[in-house]
């Protein structure tokens, strides 16, 4: 089942901020979510709802929401590594 991609507002900019091998490295990432939103690597966010995962791209962590009965990814945040859970 193919699960369909979207990108929140502020989670859009930030990827648009960054350098555009760095862009294209994310965009990979997250396409690939569409038909395995659970990859190897991907990890939970502890003290977060269920569904809220997020994966790694190089330095780079993608945070997003995964809605099973929508078959729905949402990408919510998009930062560097020690930068991405400061304001989630």
């Amino acid at each position: 089942m193919q699960y369909s991609i979207e990108w929140t507002a502020p989670a859009a900019r930030e990827l648009r901020k960054l350098d555009r091998s760095v862009q294209r490295r994310i965009v990979r990432a997250v396409t690939e979510l569409g038909s395995d939103p659970r990859p190897p690597g991907a990890k939970a966010l502890v003290g977060h709802p269920a569904g809220v995962m997020r994966i790694r791209a190089g330095d780079y962590r993608v945070v997003y929401e995964i809605e099973d009965d929508r078959v729905l990814v949402t990408v919510v945040r998009v930062a560097h590594g020690r930068e991405v859970y400061r304001k989630l």
